[in-house]
């Protein structure tokens, strides 16, 4: 398809133009900001190039953001959670000053491991999910999943015989999430076949962890020592462990908010 070109074209006959240009194109960010640019250009006493480089950078940044809301939804995060949002104040065991550190992903980039070990609202899903937003936003593939989810999907593809795809599969992803990690006991199979997910990525990709047990109870969770040593050989080497300690934040917030309107009164 071809648009006929003309000169000396009326206002509206140039809109119409640009809108078929920009829907030929598909450059909906041009299309949709170009009017308000464009009045505002005079304004701004923006040359041609000026005027061009607005309009291609609208469109850049639309398609940014576009492709950050893409991978977050491929992440499959349960809901929402931001870095902005957590309470650092209320969770001093959480240093504020490590977590931004975490949050420009160079240990994504350098492929290594996370680890947040804390009891029942600490924060760890919270900064799990976060600090997996961030790497999704700036460009990581990252995947989410609860360790019994993804120890089930595992044993259903050894039944299938497509074990070898489900884990390379876990193992294109940039960061892994894995939350309620040592929740409950695994048998051997499922644990091993953990281990194959954390073996293919050891080294080449990220994960992140959250658990609520310490390493040291770990074997309720991987009941053959041996393989339970090397699943924490797997996730601690050179990587970072965030103790988010035992008091419940979201207990105490629900303390004060039930205990607000009582001094109100």
């Amino acid at each position: 398809m071809t648009l006929p070109r003309q000169r000396g074209l009326t206002e509206q006959a140039a809109d119409a133009a640009i809108d078929s240009a920009c829907r030929l194109l598909r450059l909906p960010s041009i299309r949709n900001e170009f009017s308000d640019i464009a009045e505002r250009a005079p304004k701004d006493r923006m040359s041609y190039r000026g005027f061009l480089a607005e309009l291609l950078m609208a469109e850049c940044d639309d398609r940014a953001r576009r492709r950050s809301e893409r991978r977050i939804k491929a992440a499959g995060f349960p809901r929402e959670k931001s870095l902005r949002a957590f309470d650092f104040d209320a969770n001093p065991n959480i240093d504020a000053a490590t977590i931004h550190t975490l949050a420009s992903c160079e240990w994504i980039k350098k492929s290594q491991p996370l680890c947040l070990i804390g009891d029942s609202g600490t924060g760890k899903s919270h900064m799990l999910i976060a600090l997996g937003t961030e790497a999704a936003m700036k460009g990581y593939r990252v995947r989410y999943t609860l360790a019994t989810k993804v120890v089930n999907e595992l044993v259903e593809a050894a039944d299938e015989k497509q074990l070898n795809k489900t884990i390379a599969r876990y193992g294109r992803v940039d960061l892994l999430c894995i939350d309620e990690f040592g929740y409950m006991e695994l048998d051997r199979h499922g644990a091993e076949l953990l281990f194959q997910v954390l073996t293919e990525r050891e080294e080449k990709n990220s994960v992140a962890i959250a658990s609520n047990e310490s390493f040291g109870g770990w074997t309720k969770t991987f009941t053959d020592p041996r393989l339970c040593a090397a699943i924490v050989d797997r996730l601690t080497f050179n990587g970072t462990i965030i103790e988010t300690g035992t008091d419940s934040y979201r207990l105490v917030t629900t303390r004060a908010r039930a205990e607000a309107p009582a001094k109100a009164g």
